[in-house]
């Protein structure tokens, strides 16, 4: 199933690198098979880069380049690729999101959207200069949905301490909130971990960012001003689940998360 909008090689530079892979391997007369065998991987994940459901690695297009002496076409073809801002990158990312089993998620500077009470999230978008604030909240609301799901998944949620001392919408907003993060946080699906301010500097604080397991492969999205990115390359996504696991290492354990959670919720009384 593909995790984007229809394949679209004249529109798309990644569905244009996958037609550039068919082609290719098609006038040397080559299996899906033998593809795999020069990228050190198997004919499903050829199959898959072909089709556009998976977009092909920075290493994967060295190795095609060298073996067909293409001149480093695949090469500079992911480089813009990658280079490029796709305008369709939060809408995938959504999608992604509704289906994936596992949720990796480093937050800096706001309650994950997956979490967040009606009025939260108005105050939020009310305060970003959102046009339409109720279209907004309606579609953040929406998105919730999929927490709810059978099976459920299985989510990892790691918090800056400021997070929770930010009054957004003021006090009773935020003790609304923290009531319901407390709640999310009791369920057996979901994990909520909070770094506290004594850390002082680590890698999290670069930004946040979403690890989302989807048929058993990751994509990350990462937050920035006025959008985001959607990263598919192997090699980017493996230093992602490092920098979670190294924020998770300075990370207060769950119960202690869950009393500092209940003590700030109480501030706000």
């Amino acid at each position: 199933m593909r995790a984007h909008p229809p394949f679209d090689p004249d529109g798309n530079l990644w569905d244009h690198i996958a037609f550039e892979l068919r082609r290719h391997r098609h006038e040397r007369n080559q299996s899906l098979a033998e593809v795999g065998t020069i990228i050190d991987r198997d004919r499903s994940l050829v199959a898959r880069v072909e089709s556009g459901d998976t977009r092909m690695q920075s290493s994967h297009a060295f190795k095609l380049d060298t073996a067909w002496n293409t001149g480093g076409r695949f090469q500079r073809l992911v480089k813009f690729a990658k280079a490029g801002h796709e305008l369709e990158w939060f809408k995938t990312h959504l999608e992604q999101e509704a289906r994936a089993s596992q949720l990796r998620i480093w937050e800096l500077g706001w309650i994950p959207g997956l979490f967040q009470t009606e009025t939260y999230t108005r105050a939020m978008f009310e305060a970003s200069g959102v046009e339409d604030v109720e279209e907004g909240v309606a579609a953040r609301l929406d998105r919730q949905k999929c927490l709810e799901r059978t099976p459920k998944p299985r989510v990892w949620v790691i918090l800056d301490q400021g997070i929770l001392d930010q009054p957004i919408g003021g006090r009773e907003v935020m003790r609304e909130q923290l009531a319901h993060l407390i709640e999310l946080a009791q369920r057996p699906n979901i994990t909520v971990r909070i770094v506290p301010r004594e850390v002082g500097a680590h890698v999290g604080r670069d930004g946040s960012f979403k690890i989302m397991t989807v048929d058993g492969d990751d994509v990350v999205y990462t937050v920035a001003q006025g959008g985001g990115r959607l990263v598919q390359d192997g090699a980017e996504i493996s230093s992602y689940r490092v920098w979670f696991d190294l924020i998770g290492d300075v990370a207060l354990p769950k119960e202690a998360s869950l009393c500092l959670l209940k003590e700030t919720m109480e501030r706000y009384s």
